[in-house]
């Protein structure tokens, strides 16, 4: 799927990419979860493509990178910084 894809089709509030070693994912979903949010969670380690795509869609390099898809289109959020300041 691709992230447009996997964007449209989420039925949670935030659709975050990630990787398994990253600790700023880790805090991201651990700050998401103790305000009660619910999230997708696509990693990006086992699809580089999504990676790719990511990149040329926000030119953000780095995981994680976080849409909020609770309204009628997707906000690009950024990462785990920019989530702290968005929420």
């Amino acid at each position: 799927m691709s992230v447009i894809q996997l964007l449209g089709s989420s039925e949670s509030d935030f659709v975050m990419f990630t990787t398994d070693v990253c600790p700023y994912c880790h805090s991201a979903k651990n700050m998401l979860n103790a305000k009660g949010f619910t999230f997708d969670e696509h990693n990006v380690s086992a699809d580089p493509n999504l990676q790719m795509e990511v990149v040329t869609m926000t030119g953000h390099r780095t995981v994680p990178a976080i849409w909020d898809v609770r309204g009628d289109e997707p906000t690009f959020v950024g990462g785990f910084d920019n989530l702290e300041d968005y929420l």
